[in-house]
C-alpha cells in the first residue's frame, strides 16, 4: 500500500516537474524571440555633414512696379481721328501714338495767328510812325499790348491743338489699346497703359531692426515664381525715412536689372537682401531634423561592434542640435553636428536612441540650396 501511494506521488511530481518544465522553457524561447525581434535594424539614408559659405540675407515679399508707369489718356474731348500705335509695341519718348479730329480748332489757330500778325505788323508801323513824332506814346504801348494780348491767344489755341495729338510721354511699351478710330473720347478716357520695364522696381517692407543692416546701394536679388531658379540682381535705390506705427515696417525699394523684360509690373517677388560677411556652417538637408516640442535633433550613425557574422553594426545616437538660417532644403547647424559626421537624412522619424540601422542611399532627400518646383 506505501509502495502504491510512493509510486503515485512520483508519477504526480513527474508529470507536474513536466507541465512546469515546459512552461518555463515556452516562455524563456519567447523572451528570446521577442529580444531578438523587438529591435530590428531600421532602414535608413545618411550624409555626411560639411561645412558651406552661407551669406546672411534679409528676405522679404514685395511687387514690382515701373520706374516710369501711366495709363494714357487725352486732357479734351474728342473723335479719334487716327491711331499711330499696336498693341505691345515699344515705343520712344514722343511718339505720335493718337490724334483727335482737331480741323476747327487748327482753322481757328490760323485765325488767331493772322490776326497776331496784323498786330504785329501795326505795332512795327505805329512805332516807325512815333519815331517821327506822327502818333502818341500811347498809340504805340496800346499797340504792343494788343500784339501780346493776340499771340497769347494763338498759344492759348495751340495748347488746344497739341491736346488733339497724344503723345509717348517717356520710353516703354505699351499696353492692349482701349480705343477704336471714330470713336469719341471724353476727357480722361483711357487709351492703352504705358510702362517703362528696364529697370524696374521692387518695394518691400522690412522690420526696423533691419534698418542697421542695410544701406542705399546695398546688393539684393529677386525671385519670381514666374521664372523658377532666376534670380534678378539689383541692389536698393531707396529707403522710406518714416517706419510705419500700425506694423514698424519701413518700406525699402531696389532697382533691379530686367534687360530681357521677363519682369513686369505688379508681380510678385520674393526679395533677399544680402548684409554681413559670409559665414562658414554646418550644412545639413531639412528632412535630418527632427523637431520635437523640447528642441530640435538629428541621429549620427555610428558603428557599434561587430554581429556574429563579424559585419559591423550600426547604431544612431540622438543629439540636441542648434539650428540656423534655412535656404532652399538646406539648414544651417550651429551646434551638436561637426563636419564629417554622418547623419541621418531620412528615416530618422522612426528611431530612438541607440537603434540599429541599416544604410540604403538609394534614394536621398534634396539638399538643393535653390529648389525649383517641378514642372506640372
Amino acid at each position: 500500500m506505501a509502495k502504491r501511494m510512493i509510486l503515485m506521488l512520483l508519477l504526480a511530481a513527474v508529470v507536474l516537474g513536466g507541465i512546469f518544465g515546459f512552461e518555463a522553457f515556452k516562455s524563456n524561447a519567447i523572451k528570446k524571440f521577442l529580444a531578438a525581434s523587438g529591435n530590428p535594424p531600421q532602414t535608413v539614408s545618411t550624409v555626411e555633414a560639411k561645412l558651406a559659405q552661407w551669406q546672411p540675407r534679409l528676405e522679404a515679399v514685395g511687387s514690382l512696379r515701373a520706374v516710369s508707369g501711366a495709363d494714357l489718356s487725352a486732357q479734351v474731348a474728342g473723335i479719334v481721328s487716327a491711331i499711330h500705335f499696336q498693341s505691345g509695341a515699344d515705343v520712344k519718348q514722343g511718339t505720335l501714338l493718337l490724334e483727335l479730329m482737331a480741323a476747327d480748332d487748327i482753322a481757328k489757330l490760323q485765325s488767331l495767328k493772322a490776326t497776331a500778325a496784323l498786330a504785329r505788323i501795326t505795332l512795327e508801323r505805329d512805332q516807325k510812325q512815333f519815331t517821327a513824332q506822327a502818333v502818341s506814346q500811347q498809340t504805340v504801348d496800346t499797340d504792343t499790348q494788343t500784339l501780346k494780348s493776340d499771340e497769347a491767344q494763338v498759344a492759348q489755341q495751340q495748347a488746344l491743338v497739341d491736346y488733339k495729338s497724344i503723345r509717348a510721354p517717356f520710353s516703354g511699351r505699351l499696353g492692349i489699346r482701349q480705343v477704336d478710330l471714330g470713336q469719341y473720347l471724353a476727357a480722361g478716357t483711357a487709351i492703352a497703359t504705358l510702362q517703362s520695364l528696364n529697370p524696374i522696381y521692387v518695394d518691400f517692407y522690412l522690420a526696423q531692426q533691419a534698418l542697421a543692416q542695410i544701406k542705399v546701394g546695398q546688393p539684393v536679388s529677386a525671385a519670381v515664381d514666374t521664372y523658377p531658379g532666376t534670380a534678378f540682381p539689383g541692389e536698393i535705390a531707396a529707403i522710406n525715412p518714416k517706419v510705419d506705427p500700425a506694423t514698424r515696417n519701413v518700406q525699402v525699394r531696389a532697382v533691379l536689372k530686367n534687360a530681357e523684360l521677363k519682369l513686369l509690373p505688379g508681380m510678385f517677388a520674393t526679395v533677399a537682401v544680402e548684409v554681413g560677411m559670409p559665414a562658414s556652417h554646418v550644412t545639413l538637408p531639412q528632412t535630418a531634423i527632427v523637431y520635437n516640442s523640447y528642441g530640435s535633433t538629428v541621429y549620427i550613425v555610428e558603428q557599434k561592434g561587430k554581429n556574429a557574422k563579424g559585419e559591423p553594426m550600426l547604431a544612431a545616437r540622438q543629439t540636441f542640435v542648434t539650428t540656423g538660417e534655412t535656404r532652399g532644403d538646406q539648414v544651417a547647424v550651429l551646434s551638436g553636428v561637426k563636419s564629417g559626421d554622418t547623419v541621418v537624412s531620412a528615416g530618422g522619424n522612426k528611431l530612438h536612441n541607440g537603434s540599429l540601422v541599416t544604410v540604403n542611399n538609394s534614394v536621398q532627400p534634396s539638399d538643393n540650396p535653390n529648389p525649383a518646383p517641378p514642372d506640372e
